[in-house]
């Protein structure tokens, strides 16, 4: 192969197809010889189709994206980051699907893309067709008990129904994901029944009261749901994932990483710049096992969270007194180094920890902390904690000390509130309020937040805040 020395511009030349009768090589002056040589022609295709798409994405990106992911509807992996790059990068959100909303296809629709059935897997082609004719001549589905009365139950099975309710599509008709699929049998069989019942021309009082016509009065006679309690928040995200294969509502860590207490823990997007150890909460999508000469058990994960994706190692020791290994979809504390091989970042797991035993703000309990109850001040001493300050012992101890000092033999005139608080630093937005008992009052604000400043603390003059905006402990 020719290594390229040297370039010149020719300026604007006529382009030529080349028609080569054999290999597509050259033989060079040289005797050296030259292979897989793009013709002129070949090149300004691609550099035209180039210039096309980049046009697009940059005058039509809504459109263009909504292209991009039908295009794809069937490649979970281009879809999700196609999504992420909806999101992240271009403004645009991306509705999650919708009986009543969504098409065939991704659809654009002002700044957003109303996410296609396509996608959704165990509903096929012909099932969402006949889903849009139904919706198309007859209107929107105005209930659960409609959309099964009015389509037809052998083009659109329970499976495909179930799957639609597991990813939300069926939501605005029944919120209640876990009470709709226990709910389902039961509207099959009676849907079923109503068309055997106008097959021979019967009709129930309900029909003739209500002209014949798909109105919600003409269903009073479907069975009535049993009393469930929904499926939770991670349950009904981690379907979803099963369905779309991903998740599509909203993250699983970002309810998760508001609630819970890590000591310097850093994201997947800032590892790249660390070299010591490093503590992250992901979760993890992927498990490779392997099985090394040895003998000896390891692992390779992929984990991500509301930053990125990454690749995660548990060599054998490691391994071992790892006692209850995580599954897929489990959310973790990752404890361990970071190393880069080509170019690329991946973690060296030392310890993993399952989110769910990990301390979270909510449990806070402590004698500090009361109902602020009377109105003697209209101004309040504000603190701005994160979770890890809250709970180390020498920073609390510390302004605990001080504040009684401050109120110490004047009870009665300490009559300024003290309050914290809590922000969340990834999320960036207060999360709960915190108040002081009464025995840490104080009655002159400018000295406290002076010396609470000289300390290093983030601490102001506030107006009395709203205590219904936060929740109490």
């Amino acid at each position: 192969m020719v290594k390229i020395i040297s370039r010149k511009s020719l300026g604007t030349q006529p382009v030529y197809d080349i028609g080569v009768e054999q290999d597509h090589n050259f033989i060079l002056n040289s005797g050296l010889v030259a292979s897989n040589c793009f013709n002129k022609s070949h090149s300004m295709a691609y550099a035209y189709v180039t210039y096309e798409t980049a046009y697009l994405k940059a005058n039509y990106p809504v459109e263009y994206m909504a292209a991009l992911l039908s295009a794809n509807s069937g490649d979970t992996d281009k879809i999700q980051k196609y999504i992420e790059s909806c999101q992240k990068s271009l403004g645009i959100k991306v509705i999650p699907p919708d009986i009543n909303l969504s098409g065939m296809d991704f659809t654009p629709s002002d700044n957003s893309i109303i996410f296609g059935l396509s996608a959704i897997k165990n509903v096929g082609e012909g099932a969402i067709e006949h889903l849009l004719a139904v919706r198309q001549e007859g209107g929107e589905f105005k209930s659960f008990p409609d959309l099964c009365d009015r389509i037809n139950l052998q083009l659109v099975n329970s499976r495909a129904l179930e799957s639609l309710i597991k990813c939300g599509a069926l939501d605005k008709l029944n919120p209640n994901r876990r009470q709709a699929i226990d709910h389902l049998d039961k509207l099959i069989t009676w849907a079923q029944s109503k068309a055997k019942d106008r097959a021979v021309g019967q009709q129930s009082i309900f029909d003739i009261l209500g002209g014949g016509t798909n109105t919600i009065n003409t269903h009073e006679d479907a069975p009535k749901p049993a009393k469930l309690e929904d499926f939770t928040v991670q349950e009904k995200l981690q379907l979803e994932k099963e369905l779309l294969g991903f998740y599509v509502s909203e993250h699983p860590l970002k309810s998760l990483l508001e609630s819970i207490v890590v000591e310097e823990r850093v994201t997947l997007a800032e590892l790249t710049d660390k070299k010591s150890k490093v503590k992250v909460v992901v979760v993890i999508t992927a498990i490779k096992l392997h099985t090394t000469k040895k003998g000896d058990r390891m692992a390779f994960l992929q984990i991500e969270d509301l930053t990125g994706q990454m690749e995660a190692i548990v060599f054998p020791r490691t391994f071992q007194d790892i006692k209850d290994f995580p599954k897929e979809n489990d959310i973790v504390l990752i404890t361990g180094k970071t190393d880069k091989q080509d170019d690329k970042t991946q973690v060296i797991i030392d310890s993993l920890q399952l989110a769910n035993t990990l301390p979270r703000i909510e449990k806070i309990a402590s004698p500090l902390l009361e109902k602020l109850e009377t109105e003697e001040s209209e101004i309040m001493v504000l603190l701005h904690l994160n979770p890890q300050e809250i709970f180390n012992d020498d920073i609390l101890g510390r302004i605990k000390l001080f504040l009684s000092e401050q109120s110490s033999g004047n009870q009665q005139q300490a009559h300024i509130p003290v309050g914290a608080v809590i922000t969340t630093p990834l999320i960036q937005k207060p999360q709960s309020l915190i108040l002081f008992d009464r025995l840490f009052w104080v009655q002159n604000a400018e000295e406290t937040i002076s010396y609470l400043k000289s300390q290093n603390f983030n601490v102001q003059i506030s107006p009395r805040l709203d205590l219904k905006k936060y929740p109490n402990f």
